[in-house]
């Protein structure tokens, strides 16, 4: 019988599998399990646990094919016994492609990413708390980098699992969300409300069918209103937005995940952040939120509307052109990063580089005296 430890190191690798991490990232997990090599039993095990049920289906074919020419490949190089079904399973994976030609040319993946509770042990049955599935594009070098799954958004969502207090109860509105990982994790937490917007037209049609595989969206307008903990996924152009397409929107926290990337589009969203922050007397607010006098922040205090923005800051000067910006807008930024350091609810996800990522928190100024940008000396450069 295999140890505890053991079986956390298979669970690993079989969710590394799901969430499609990259091939030597698995394959460095499968020899983890075996002890250094890849041993017969782990090669049982990725058969049988991970190419058995493969929840992908037929779009997933090469990546499968991937994983076993590494596995096979690197059993054969350890002097390890090959499980002959290890290449019956390679064989079918290539005729399967050959036969169809629709799976050579598919620019869509689908990702089953899962948020393993910090505290558990291996005896629990509660090992995995929450199970995201999305449909993830292959094509980033190409453009459709909303439809790509990036650090920021891996973090913002353990934040968010991290403290649930912060989220449940209040209405939830994100920016640039994406493939809609962000919504998932705050109607898990809670949330009373939760808006998804980008501004892109087809990562809006790929995040709303996200949501439909996660049995969060509702076409109907009217029976968004009227259900709890489900979706609303909006087209929301920055360098368009009004306060009036802010208006009927309830929001006490706003979220973002990777949207300070480009110089050009800062003013927008610095724009529209300041306009998601104010609070406006003839401003809606969600039922459970309006018991509340102010909303709470992650450090305990309240005061207002807040925003919570992970990103990684690949380019110095694009990052304080958004902060000279939101501090001429009265927005002060405060960074969170150690402070309120999520726990990790992805150990398997090796290429997951959660140092790479920033949490700031940003809220209106209290008065004109404070521009905000004594808090930039708390940013790491």
């Amino acid at each position: 019988m295999a140890a505890a430890g053991d079986e956390q190191l298979l669970l690993h690798l079989k969710l590394a599998f799901f969430a499609l991490e990259p091939s030597a990232r698995v394959l460095a997990l499968a020899r983890k399990a075996g002890g250094g090599s890849v041993t017969p039993r782990v090669q049982n095990f990725i058969l049988e646990n991970c190419i058995g049920n493969n929840v992908g289906g037929g779009q997933n074919y090469t990546y499968v094919e991937t994983i076993l020419k590494k596995v096979i490949a690197e059993a054969e190089l350890s002097s390890e016994i090959v499980n002959d079904e290890l290449y019956e399973e390679l064989g079918q994976c290539m005729l399967s492609k050959s036969n169809n030609s629709s799976l050579n040319v598919a620019n869509k993946i689908y990702k089953d990413i899962s948020f393993l509770s910090p505290t558990y042990d291996d005896d629990s049955s509660n090992t995995v708390s929450l199970v995201a599935r999305l449909s993830c594009s292959t094509n980033m070098l190409e453009g459709d980098t909303g439809c790509c799954l990036w650090p920021s958004s891996l973090f913002l969502s353990e934040f968010i699992l991290s403290f649930p207090e912060l989220f449940s109860r209040k209405s939830c509105f994100e920016l640039g969300s994406g493939v809609g990982l962000v919504g998932v994790c705050l109607n898990y937490v809670g949330a009373s409300k939760v808006i998804l917007t980008d501004g892109d037209a087809s990562t809006l049609i790929n995040m709303k069918a996200n949501m439909e595989m996660n049995n969060l969206y509702i076409e109907d307008s009217r029976l968004v209103i009227e259900s709890k903990n489900k979706v609303e996924c909006k087209y929301l152009s920055w360098e368009e937005a009004s306060d009036k397409d802010l208006w009927d929107c309830e929001r006490d926290v706003v979220l973002g995940a990777d949207i300070i990337y480009n110089p050009s589009c800062v003013p927008h969203l610095v724009r529209v952040l300041s306009m998601l922050l104010r609070r406006d007397d003839g401003q809606h607010r969600s039922v459970d939120a309006a018991t509340d006098e102010e909303t709470s922040d992650v450090n305990g205090a309240t005061g207002g509307r807040v925003a919570y923005i992970a990103t990684v800051i690949r380019n110095v000067d694009t990052f304080n052109c958004f902060a000279k910006a939101a501090a001429d807008s009265k927005l002060s930024i405060v960074n969170i990063t150690s402070t309120a350091a999520p726990s990790s609810f992805l150990p398997y996800m090796l290429s997951y580089d959660r140092s790479s990522v920033q949490l700031l928190k940003i809220k209106l100024s209290l008065s004109d005296t404070d521009d905000g940008k004594s808090s930039l000396l708390m940013l790491p450069f």
